[in-house]
């Protein structure tokens, strides 16, 4: 059995890593996170793209275990604020990781935005990193529409706001498994499952 690191301390990525391997059949692969490793200093993310800075997370999360590391960065990029949250989209309110005021902010920004011209995409890039230094780096897009208020319990972050094109729902009124087929990450995700599939022989 490969062990292969997510480095996340992101439960929910985990669980979704994990999910989408399985269903691609993907054996021989074990899939662990940063909480199941010993420590180490994990550098900040400055890169101005999503693809540099997970190819960093990566990097530094292969050196310090020797183990194979995927590390992914993702964001929300809506049309009417150039592109931005983008990379900032995780600390967009200041703080790291409050989904809420994150939230909150993004929609106050967007209240005088008209509907039809609300369009965003989710964005994540991974990368999967080697002991060898070996680097593939992927990305996926999911478009969709920034809508008023929030709907929906499922997913984390921005997803409560986001209605994927062609959907009524926003992503967190869908499925793990209906946003596993089309979300920015399963499509990122998907696009590493050659380099995954070589490493579990």
């Amino acid at each position: 059995m490969t062990r292969v690191l997510l480095a996340t301390r992101n439960q929910k990525k985990l669980v979704e890593l994990r999910r989408i391997l399985a269903a691609e059949g993907v054996t021989g692969v074990e899939v662990i996170g940063l909480a199941d490793v010993p420590e180490f200093p994990e550098a900040p993310e400055t890169g101005a793209t999503f693809e540099e800075n997970a190819v960093a997370k990566a990097v530094d999360a292969a050196k310090a275990t020797g183990l194979p590391a995927i590390a992914d960065d993702s964001g929300i990029a809506v049309d009417a604020l150039n592109g931005m949250p983008g990379v900032l989209s995780a600390r967009w309110s200041g703080k790291h990781g409050d989904d809420q005021a994150n939230l909150d902010l993004l929609l106050g920004q967007l209240a005088d935005v008209p509907d039809e011209r609300r369009g965003a995409a989710f964005v994540s890039a991974s990368a999967l990193v080697l002991p060898d230094g070996a680097e593939t780096v992927v990305r996926g897009e999911w478009r969709g529409t920034v809508i008023r208020e929030e709907r929906g319990a499922n997913g984390f972050g921005y997803d409560p706001i986001f209605v994927p094109e062609g959907e009524t729902r926003t992503s967190a009124e869908l499925s793990p498994e209906e946003k596993d087929a089309d979300s920015h990450r399963g499509r990122a995700l998907r696009l590493l499952l050659p380099a995954i599939r070589e490493l579990a022989g």
